[in-house]
């Protein structure tokens, strides 16, 4: 009898150490997975400070000047204060392509035309695979604010009734109205073209008929002031620089189907430095809500 209850009573205390010892191994566990558990905020807030400091170069056609500023502003002030932006180049399209093949360093470039970011792309200042859309824009006749000129046609300046400027051949908005303006007689396309009018040529290597003598001059900014001053009663620019220059009223809308569309494509460089930084950019400026209001702002509509 008495060595059945010292069975017993040794069962009772091993199944009590085994108690024991189950109990102090789960709250282990438990403090061990509570200190454990990672704080995601203070993960997230390290991971912002040691963000890399990036500074992007951008290229881009002198048109966006006004906007692009703004969208800079935007883009720090929207969690990317890591990035900032050197001296944005606000150049005609053909001189940015200039610049980039004489050296100047940029990560991005943004032209007025399809036609520049073509060349680019040829003499391999890009990289092709990076290249979008990003703008339409409408090509307009203005004039100084106050004029009483009203519904000028292309067909007014065929019969003389308007003075008017356009911008040379390195200047995209200048190359469109070449376009527009020889399909009225106005604008004779090289021989490489002959019989062609409208968007069916470039705008570029051929003259102006007799008896036409507009003013050129090397970017769509100083187009406009030309009839800013009232220099010319008419100049050909974008919807966009009406809003980006002021002094200025729309006299007449030139038709879309007399010139090429006008798109402004953007592409990362072939030797950019920093291309993940600007791929986030460029993305941001295409599908951000803040940039969307900004470009529409100032006259652009994104492709």
């Amino acid at each position: 009898m008495k060595k059945q209850l010292r069975i017993v009573v040794a069962a009772v205390c091993a199944f009590a150490m085994v108690g024991a010892f189950a109990l102090t191994g789960c709250s282990s566990n438990n403090s061990s997975s509570t200190e454990q558990k990672p704080d995601t905020t203070q993960t997230e807030q390290a991971a912002d400070n040691n963000k890399e400091q990036v500074e992007l170069q951008v290229f881009a056609a002198n048109s966006l000047s006004k906007a692009m500023e703004e969208v800079e502003a935007a883009y720090i002030a929207d969690g990317h204060d890591n990035v900032s932006f050197a001296d944005t180049q606000y150049k005609a399209s053909g001189e940015l392509n200039e610049m980039l093949g004489a050296g100047s360093y940029a990560d991005l470039l943004i032209s007025a035309s399809k036609g520049s970011m073509d060349t680019a792309a040829e003499k391999g200042y890009v990289d092709s695979s990076t290249r979008v859309d990003m703008f339409k824009n409408d090509l307009v006749m203005v004039s100084k604010e106050g004029t009483d000129l009203k519904d000028v046609t292309l067909q007014d300046i065929a019969d003389g009734k308007c003075t008017f400027c356009v911008g040379d051949e390195s200047v995209p908005a200048g190359n469109y109205a070449c376009q527009s303006l020889s399909t009225v007689g106005v604008y004779l396309p090289p021989a490489s073209d002959e019989g062609k009018t409208g968007k069916d040529i470039s705008g570029k290597g051929g003259t102006f008929a007799d008896g036409y003598a507009p003013v050129l001059d090397t970017s769509v900014g100083n187009v406009c002031k030309h009839a800013q001053s009232g220099d010319v009663d008419v100049a050909f620019v974008y919807t966009s620089d009406v809003y980006r220059f002021g002094g200025v009223q729309i006299v007449g809308t030139v038709p879309a189907d007399t010139h090429k569309n006008i798109v402004y494509p953007g592409a990362i460089t072939s030797n950019c430095k920093n291309a993940e930084a600007t791929q986030e950019f460029l993305d941001w400026c295409l599908s951000s809500d803040k940039a969307q209001e900004i470009w529409q702002k100032w006259g652009f509509e994104l492709a």
